[in-house]
């Protein structure tokens, strides 16, 4: 139980941040610093929460962050530019944020003396094109240069080996996680299953980008939650990276288009794209380690965790 501390979440209006308060607010004083660029807080019953402070502000802007920071004993970095179609758009933004944010952040974390743990958002892309059932120590791949869809892997890369550096060299304690393929109640932006829930709960058509054979395990928004708390209750994983996702709910694109229209009884045809951007053809984690280390173990299987977001996507537009 992580309780009476003082928890700063960056990006914590985004969709996983917003969740992550709603855990820690009864028993701890949350600040979200956050730009909305992706705003899943605003209108919540979050945001009228006693224990809870919005900060709008940005991790390139150091002195804000710096302020938001004073006091904190717990630090959870989540802010980041994301989804390919942003990362296409402005990669030099995406690298920006992404490795001079997240040193931002770990420098304030060093220099505030009060901060007794920080947690570092990265991402199972580093993993490559092909992540079979990778372990944390598993290689990165080295991607081509001058490809835009890999300034998000890289940028969040760097980050992970800004992260260790702090742990080694100042003994910051940094746990770096990699969530793979996150989705439920509250999701914004991009995203196959956002995509795919908002238009068959209106009967239009899902689209799919290249043949939806890439492969993909899901994890529900509650279980990256429990996997983030069993980090900050785990004093041993300091200076450690874990996998936190679902192997056990996977399937390809294709099949989870085909289960979203059947769970949410739509009439929604299926229309295919090209690509146009280099994509991951399989990502599934190994969480032997989670599962060692913190006891984490995943808990709402797919199609569950697909029905409470169907049902939460209808209430939102006003169609349950």
């Amino acid at each position: 139980m992580i309780e009476g501390k003082r928890v700063l979440l960056t990006g914590g209006a985004g969709f996983i941040g917003t969740a992550l308060a709603r855990e820690l607010a009864p028993h701890n004083e949350v600040i979200l610093f956050d730009n909305l660029h992706r705003d899943s807080f605003t209108g919540t019953s979050l945001s009228k929460h006693p224990n809870v402070t919005f900060v709008r502000g940005d991790v390139l802007d150091t002195e804000a962050l710096s302020a938001a920071m004073a006091g904190c004993q717990i630090v959870v970095h989540l802010a980041a530019i994301a989804g390919v179609d942003s990362v296409l758009r402005s990669p030099v933004r995406t690298m920006k944020v992404n490795v001079i944010g997240t040193f931002n952040v770990l420098e304030a974390a060093h220099r505030a003396g009060s901060v007794e743990r920080v947690v570092d958002f990265s991402t199972s892309e580093i993993f490559g094109t092909h992540a079979y059932k990778v372990e944390e120590t598993h290689i990165s791949p080295v991607v081509s240069v001058g490809e835009a869809r890999w300034t998000y892997a890289v940028g969040k890369l760097a980050g992970e080996f800004i992260g260790h550096s702090y742990w080694h060299e100042h003994g910051l304690p940094v746990t770096t996680v990699r969530p793979f393929n996150v989705y439920g109640p509250g999701q914004t932006g991009e995203g196959a299953v956002h995509h795919f829930i908002k238009r068959a709960i209106s009967n239009q058509p899902l689209v799919i980008h290249g043949d939806g054979s890439q492969i993909r395990a899901w994890c529900y928004v509650d279980d990256m939650v429990r996997g983030v708390m069993r980090v900050l209750e785990c004093d041993a994983a300091c200076g450690e990276a874990f996998n936190i996702g679902n192997p056990r709910s996977t399937l390809t694109i294709y099949d989870l288009a085909l289960k979203v229209i059947r769970l949410a009884g739509s009439s929604s045809p299926i229309e295919f794209k090209p690509l146009g951007y280099v994509d991951i053809e399989v990502r599934i984690p190994d969480i032997s380690k989670a599962r060692e280390m913190l006891g984490y173990e995943p808990q709402v299987d797919l199609e569950e965790g697909l029905s409470r977001t169907i049902a939460w996507y209808r209430e939102r537009e006003g169609l349950a």
